[in-house]
Parts: C-alpha cells; sequence; structure tokens
C-alpha cells in the first residue's frame, strides 16, 4: 500500500497524464478546448492563456509541429505548467469557427499561436511562420515575463539547446578530466562536456554554443581553473571516449533521469560542487529522481546520456505509470 500511495504521489506532483490520445497535430500537450473556460482557469491561477490555431486532421507541417514541437518534454511541461493550453481546430465549425473569427485567423492555414491574458490581451506577438521549438519556447518565456512571472530554469534549459544551429568544439587537456568537467559545466554557453583521451592525454571535449560563449573565453575560464594544459581543436584525431562520463552523476540516482546534455553538464558540476542540482531540473524531471532513486531497478542507468531524450521520457514516464 505505502509503494501504491508514493507513486500516485510522484504522479500527481509531476503532472504525468495516464492516458494520451491526442491527434498527432496536438502533441502530447493536455489541451482545453473551450475559450471561456480557459479564461476562468486563467482569472483563477494567474496562468497566460496559450491558444494554439491548428489544423487537424492537418497537412505535414501540422503533423510535424504536433510530432516535434509539442512533443517536447519540457516544453510540453512547460505549457501543462505555467500556461492555460488552449487548442482552436481551425477546419472545424461550431465554436471552433467562432473563435477563429473572434480572433481574425484565417480557416484551414498551418499552426498559429497566440499568448493571451485572462483578458485576451496579447501578451507577445503571433507567432506563425516558425515551426520549431526555440521559437515556441522564446515566446513562452517572454510572456511569462511580461507577466511578471518567475521563468523556470528547465525552460530557459530547453531554449538554449534547442536555438543552437552550429554548436562549436574544443579539446581541452588537463590533469583530470572528471574534475575538468566538474569545473566548466556551469559555464554560461556550455552544451555538453565528455571527457576522453587525446595521444594519452586526459581532455574534456566541450561542445558550446559560440552565441553566447567563444573559445577564447572557454579556454581564458579553463586555464583559471588549471583545466587547460594543452588546447586541441575538434578535427584532433583519436579522441578515446572515458566510459564515465559526468562522473559525479553516473555515480548517483540522477543517472536515471532522461534530460538534456546542458542539464547533464550542469547536475553533474552541482553534484560536485556539493551545490543544488535539482534547480536544473523540471517538476517531472526531480519526479522521475525521486522514484528511480527508490526503486534503481527499474531505471536505465544510461538514461541521462541517451541521445533520444524523448523516447527515454517516454520510457520512464510509462515505469511511473505502470508501477
Amino acid at each position: 500500500m505505502k509503494l501504491k500511495i508514493s507513486l500516485a504521489l510522484i504522479l500527481t506532483l509531476t503532472g504525468i497524464p495516464l492516458i494520451a490520445q491526442n491527434p498527432v497535430e496536438l502533441g502530447t500537450v493536455k489541451w482545453q478546448r473551450d475559450l471561456q473556460q480557459s479564461v476562468t482557469l486563467s482569472k483563477q491561477s494567474g496562468k497566460p492563456v496559450f491558444i494554439l490555431f491548428q489544423e487537424i486532421p492537418g497537412c505535414l507541417t501540422c503533423r510535424r509541429y504536433g510530432s516535434e514541437v509539442l512533443s517536447h518534454p519540457l516544453l510540453v511541461e512547460g505549457l501543462e505548467q505555467e500556461f492555460i493550453p488552449l487548442a482552436i481546430y481551425n477546419n472545424k465549425g461550431g465554436e471552433d469557427a467562432r473563435v477563429l473569427k473572434q480572433f481574425g485567423e484565417p480557416a484551414w492555414n498551418n499552426p498559429v499561436v497566440r499568448i493571451v491574458d485572462a483578458g485576451l490581451n496579447a501578451l507577445v506577438p503571433r507567432l506563425d511562420g516558425d515551426y520549431s521549438p526555440a521559437g515556441v519556447l522564446n515566446h513562452m518565456i517572454l510572456s511569462l515575463s511580461r507577466n511578471k512571472k518567475t521563468i523556470p530554469q528547465y525552460l530557459r534549459l530547453a531554449l538554449e539547446d534547442a536555438s543552437v544551429h552550429q554548436p562549436g568544439h574544443v579539446s581541452l587537456a588537463m590533469s583530470c578530466f572528471w574534475e575538468g568537467e566538474k569545473r566548466l559545466g556551469l559555464l554560461e554557453g556550455i552544451l555538453g562536456t565528455e571527457p576522453g583521451f587525446i595521444q594519452g592525454r586526459e581532455v574534456v571535449r566541450v561542445r558550446y554554443d559560440p552565441d553566447r560563449i567563444s573559445e577564447a573565453k572557454i579556454v581564458a575560464e579553463a586555464k583559471k581553473q588549471d583545466c587547460a594544459d594543452a588546447v586541441f581543436t575538434r578535427d584532433q584525431p583519436g579522441f578515446k571516449p572515458d566510459r564515465q562520463p559526468q562522473y559525479y552523476l553516473l555515480h548517483s540516482p540522477f543517472k536515471f533521469v532522461p534530460m538534456l546534455p546542458l542539464q547533464a553538464s550542469r547536475v553533474n558540476s552541482a553534484l560536485g560542487l556539493g551545490k543544488d542540482p535539482l534547480e536544473y531540473l523540471s517538476p517531472r524531471q526531480v519526479g522521475f529522481y525521486h522514484f528511480f532513486k527508490s526503486f534503481p531497478e527499474k531505471g536505465n542507468p544510461q538514461a541521462y546520456r541517451q541521445a533520444d531524450f524523448k523516447t527515454h521520457w517516454e520510457t520512464a514516464s510509462a515505469l511511473l505509470r505502470q508501477s
């Protein structure tokens, strides 16, 4: 009985849905379908209303928007935690057509997003033509700021990860790559770190956002930490990865939590430096952590470093629902 109560509490706190039956165009978000009800919820909670005008069933763009943007785990969580998500079908009659006319939106159109307050006043400009996670995340964060709401750290990290078009890479040699990962992982603009060897030397291969930090800045900061005895370019041959990336994270229950590489670097550094790693995770990720901390035999010890973030998120969610 205690197990069931514990799991029920985790599911409640994390908001993991028991069943997801959305059409593909709506992704995995739990949507409202009534404007007036959404306005009422907005007044009660103080949360903005995130209105999606979407063609359902829709074109290829609409389907991709649902499967790629509206199924991004952290974006979805942000919508459900910080907004009142409302879906309006732009190719239906009845109430959908009335709302469409009220906002002056065209029928049979590609996805459009409007974020409004409880008075239906726009908090940010209408979003159309940008069908990327970064576009939606940027609008979400901007609207929260304008609505004087606290912006969760996990949303900032999700936007940073989604906004990078051409990441930079540099490898730094040092006496201990685990120490290097710990020291470098908290630098703003660092997207991920990987320990390994080049020419027999311990190195940390750093992936970074050139728009947020330069290679020169990384090297300078690394030298301050005694983590840059030598600098290798991305094309340096012979890199051999170490078997224990993000050493501090790997030796904790956080290894079972699906997360972005950016989050993994932050969490690993926080653990190594004695800081709070939970600040870099979403409420659902915190729920995963507590679940797998209690039941490590159910977890995937490589979840934190898997490239297919979405798939491993779905697997972790299913484990909680089934337990």
